[in-house]
């Protein structure tokens, strides 16, 4: 692998991702796909949760967290799965998820339980207010009651999105 790739799985792993979000923006995550045959030990399954702070930083979903998506197809006839997080005020969907601005938001994965093992990767969503000032709002479920996280640059979600296809594309 190139040193590139090597330092991207690295940061990946070790929680050092963060994204910053607008209300209404989507966040897109691509499953691992395989077109060919590997093994089939080889092919990465994960479950990605939502969870709260300290579930993020002990890579533990069973901490008031929930199941948001399942990567079980590597090698479907349809290409990747790929699922999309709308970041949101309101749902109209009864399991919908709202988000509130000026808060940071926990992604984990964990391997699936017959690829016990593998890595934990992790992601921060900060969802910036709308002026970029400071936002009152009650705290919703699974926030980190501590300081917001507040972007130093500007991420884009097209970047995240074009690195997590390309990281599993290297896998």
């Amino acid at each position: 692998m190139r040193a590139s790739v090597l330092h991207f799985l690295r940061r990946f792993w070790h929680g050092e991702y963060r994204v910053a979000v607008n209300i209404n923006d989507y966040l897109d995550i691509y499953c691992p796909y395989y077109e060919g045959p590997p093994s089939h030990g080889r092919m990465e399954r994960y479950i990605l949760f939502m969870v709260n702070h300290e579930g993020y930083t002990s890579c533990q979903h069973r901490m008031r967290g929930f199941k948001r998506w399942e990567c079980n197809r590597p090698s479907g006839p349809d290409g990747p799965l790929r699922f999309s997080e709308k970041f949101q005020l309101f749902t109209p969907f009864s399991l919908g998820f709202e988000f509130r601005p000026g808060h940071e938001y926990y992604y984990i994965s964990s391997p699936h339980p017959n690829h016990v093992g593998r890595a934990c990767l992790k992601l921060k969503v900060y969802v910036r207010p709308p002026d970029g000032s400071g936002y009152d709002s009650p705290e919703p479920f699974l926030t980190d009651g501590g300081p917001c996280w507040r972007p130093g640059s500007m991420a884009l979600l097209a970047v995240l999105t074009s690195l997590l296809l390309g990281l599993f594309s290297w896998l």
